[in-house]
Parts: structure tokens; C-alpha cells; sequence
């Protein structure tokens, strides 16, 4: 099984935000990442990641991303889906998809550490020859 988890450099982040949760910070962001993408390689699947800034350059660093290899599933982080302010980067991430990669499953995670289960819900072992 071959995974894209799609989110948010963590240094570009807006901690004041009111909409993210209290003691968030670039860190522990680092880290989540860092726990998705073992978790999901110790189950013996290739995982990678594409970091975006939210601006709209997003979609096509996906679409980039997408095309350069062929993903069994996508996995579009809770950060980039949750902040409300951000809906157009959401969207445009969500389009470059559909575009680049139409039959890659696409699935949602409530954080990074549960990323690993959003794809066995979704995906099933289907490995890429």
C-alpha cells in the first residue's frame, strides 16, 4: 500500500488562532507527522508526506505530488480540513486530487496519529505492483 499524508508546514501555522486547539504548536505538529509516517511504515506500507503552505500553491504541490507516483490513498490531515478560514486551500487540495489522481481513495484523519486507521478504514490492502 502506498499513502500521501497531506498537511500543513508546520512552521507556517497560525498558533493565535482561536480555531486550533489550545497548546498546539510547530513541534508537536513535527511530531505528529513523524508517528503517522512510522506507524503507517511499520505496517509495511510506503508512506510519504506533502507539506503545503495554506495559500494556492496547495493544490498544486498535491496535483505535483500525485502525479509523480502513482498513491493508493491520500490522507488529507484534520488541520487543513478543520480551519474554517481555510476552506479555499481544503478545496483546491480536494480538486487537485480528484484531477491528478481520480482513482486514489481518499480518506480524513481527526490527527495524525490515527492516520494509520483512517486508510484501514478505507483502503483496503491493495498493494501497488
Amino acid at each position: 500500500m502506498r499513502v500521501l499524508l497531506v498537511g500543513y508546514e508546520p512552521e507556517v501555522v497560525d498558533f493565535s488562532d482561536p480555531a486550533l486547539p489550545p497548546g498546539l504548536d510547530a513541534e508537536k505538529i513535527r511530531h505528529g507527522i513523524r508517528v503517522a509516517l512510522e506507524d503507517m511504515r511499520g505496517r509495511g506500507w510506503t508512506a510519504e508526506h506533502c507539506l503545503v503552505r495554506p495559500d494556492d500553491q496547495a493544490g498544486q504541490a498535491v496535483r505535483e505530488k500525485l502525479a509523480a507516483a502513482p498513491y493508493d490513498c491520500l490522507v488529507i490531515g484534520a488541520g487543513i480540513r478543520s480551519w474554517p478560514r481555510h476552506l479555499p486551500v481544503f478545496e483546491a487540495i480536494l480538486n487537485a486530487a480528484r484531477e491528478a489522481a481520480p482513482a486514489t481513495a481518499i480518506v480524513f484523519n481527526t490527527r495524525p496519529q490515527d492516520s494509520a486507521a483512517a486508510v484501514e478504514r478505507v483502503c483496503r490492502e491493495a498493494p501497488r505492483s
